[in-house]
């Protein structure tokens, strides 16, 4: 047994050796770590002096053994070094978190480094002697710490790592595309940069050509002043003639009539009456008879004309509608390639509405200049102005003769004018606000007029007074008009309904819904079968005028449709919109064609009566023929 002993103490003795030099080497480095919190060795020093007098205890397993060899001992002591190097490796290059530290306790470091090294005896002596020392209290295992695990953490430094290259990877990715981008951005700026001093240029040098020509231009201002000076003066001149002549003409006829009833019996020896030039009449000496005529003329002056104060009756039996064989008659294929042919500057503020004459080459245009002109067609001549209103004009029609002109205007009346003459022969007052709108009846001794103040009045022109006001509207009458030879009345509002009234009765016959804005123009097709109808939003709706029901609706918004009007064969609808431009349409293929010449907002539209040419009146002031 003392045998045993001794030959088991000196192998402890050489292990306790070995493993002294590994633990002093690592002396520094253990407590360094331990100072981090990472784990600690506690030192141990064996002295040859105490060697003899340790006393040894009885291992009492006899499976106990210690490995002999110089090999294993020489393994094992290289083995301590080495994690010792790697310990001090570890503490000089590498800061490990603490957050990521995988604890192990003292124990399990120490089992396993026996159990690698395949000392099996020593580990079974290990294990009882540090639970013996546990449950005796001599050791407390919370003192002693725990050991960090290198090979987690060095896993956890790869992940790191290939998360690292990852991100990087994507980071090179972002910065190429990003460069490309600038590359590409750059290049945009450059062109819009030198784009922008081209534009510039081009500018500078229209700004430049412009002050020229206002230069130029403003030179030739006087003597347009005078020109148009002497225009003027040479029309008022020209109208004048005119009047002395029709004055002169019927100042013979008065004297052939007096001379002819002055002698009874001797009417047919009545000597013939020629007239006289104006250079024979400033020398020719004044008869008697003269004199008398002269006096004559001055007392029927200021007699008050008796005027027939009877009121006129609607005609029951109209005659037919001579459009209807018109239009059968008229196979001439519709015309849409007019071209802007000539404009007519009449006014100084815009055209509200354009009338042609029914048999004569003349239109008419009103203006919101207070006055409107009657102009001679193709050249655009003025043959007369009208100056009565106090306020703009809206709107103007022909009497179906030709021989008088109703107008409408924003200062609440409608006004009658006799174009022999040129001046205002009666004026309808009674609507509360602006008038829109005005048309004749086919027999001539009727007015109608729509107004601001939601109603619409038919005016007698026999006895001078309204003969019924039609009520039915809740919003603006913005048009009126008589269904062709007939006592039928059409009228748009703002309330975004057409309603047909009985003339006669003033009753409202039959209202059409459709529309979603305010109907700014209505008009009938020149056979009466189809109503056209336009709204604030460019909005058209055809209607058919038998069945009272929509046709078709053609949207050519968000401009404004102002007003429309049909060709004389009925096959072609014209609108003037708010943009300026001019829209035909088909009414055979729905084709829609635009006029492009107006600068600024379209007002008004209309057809000639052969259709070879279509007048449109701007918010330039001027009248454009296109044909």
């Amino acid at each position: 047994m003392a045998a045993q002993q001794g030959k088991n103490s000196s192998a402890l003795r050489v292990l306790e050796e070995a493993l002294g030099v590994g633990l002093t080497d690592a002396k520094d480095t253990a407590s360094a770590v331990a100072a981090e919190g990472a784990y600690y060795l506690e030192q141990v020093t064996i002295t040859e002096a105490s060697e003899d007098d340790y006393e040894y205890e009885e291992i009492p397993d006899d499976n106990f053994s210690i490995p002999e060899g110089e090999e294993d001992l020489a393994k094992a002591i290289q083995m301590v070094q080495e994690q010792a190097t790697d310990t001090q490796i570890l503490e000089e290059k590498t800061d490990l978190p603490s957050k990521r530290v995988a604890p192990e306790v003292i124990e399990d470091f120490l089992c396993n480094f026996l159990m690698r090294m395949g000392m099996t005896r020593t580990l079974d002596c290990f294990q009882s002697e540090w639970y013996e020392f546990i449950q005796k209290g001599i050791t407390d295992v919370r003192d002693v710490g725990n050991v960090p695990d290198v090979y987690t953490q060095n896993m956890l430094l790869e992940t790191e790592n290939k998360n690292l290259k990852k991100d990087l990877k994507h980071y090179k990715q972002a910065a190429d595309k990003a460069r490309e981008g600038l590359l590409k951005t750059q290049k945009e700026r450059d062109f819009h940069r030198m784009h922008h001093k081209r534009t510039v240029q081009e500018k500078n040098k229209l700004i430049n050509d412009l002050k020229g020509l206002k230069l130029h231009y403003a030179s030739y201002e006087p003597t347009i002043r005078v020109l148009h000076e002497k225009h003027h003066t040479l029309l008022k001149q020209k109208m004048l003639t005119s009047l002395q002549r029709d004055r002169a003409v019927k100042q013979m006829s008065r004297v052939q009539a007096t001379l002819m009833y002055a002698e009874p019996g001797c009417s047919n020896s009545v000597p013939e009456i020629r007239a006289i030039p104006s250079h024979e009449k400033e020398n020719a000496p004044e008869g008697p008879a003269q004199n008398d005529l002269h006096e004559i003329r001055e007392q029927d002056k200021y007699k008050p004309k008796m005027k027939n104060k009877t009121d006129s009756k609607f005609p029951t039996d109209m005659q037919p509608n001579p459009n209807l064989y018109f239009c059968k008659e008229n196979n001439h294929p519709a015309k849409f390639d007019y071209k802007l042919n000539n404009i007519f500057r009449l006014h100084s503020l815009p055209v509200s509405c354009i009338a042609i004459h029914p048999r004569k080459d003349i239109l008419v245009s009103c203006g919101e200049d207070h006055v409107w002109k009657l102009v001679g067609l193709p050249k655009g001549h003025v043959l007369l102005t009208g100056c009565s209103h106090t306020d703009w004009l809206s709107h103007c029609c022909f009497h179906p003769s030709g021989n008088k002109l109703a107008t409408a205007s924003g200062d609440t009346t409608v006004k009658l004018w006799d174009l022999s003459k040129g001046n205002c022969i009666l004026t309808f007052e009674g609507h509360g606000h602006a008038v829109w709108s005005c048309t004749w009846h086919t027999c001539g001794d009727f007015v109608a007029s729509s107004s601001l103040d939601t109603t619409s009045k038919i005016w007698d022109v026999n006895s001078e007074r309204c003969r019924c006001t039609l009520y039915g509207h809740t919003d603006s009458v913005n048009s009126i008009e008589f269904f062709p030879y007939s006592n039928t009345l059409l009228t748009g509002s703002a309330d975004k309904s057409l309603s047909l009234w009985d003339a006669r009765t003033g009753k409202c016959e039959q209202t059409l819904y459709g529309h979603m804005h305010s109907i700014n123009d209505a008009t009938f097709a020149p056979r009466g079968h189809i109503i056209a109808s336009c709204d604030s939003c460019g909005v058209t709706k055809l209607w058919d005028f038998r069945k009272l029901l929509p046709i078709v609706s053609i949207d050519t918004g968000p401009s404004p449709g102002n007003e429309v009007n049909f060709d004389s064969s009925g096959r072609v609808l014209a609108q003037a919109s708010g943009n300026g431009v001019i829209h035909l349409l088909n009414l055979k293929s729905g084709q829609i064609h635009k006029l492009m010449g107006h600068e600024n907002e379209a007002h008004t539209v209309i057809f000639s009566h052969d259709g070879e040419s279509l007048f449109s009146g701007g918010s330039d002031g001027t009248v454009r023929k296109w044909s």
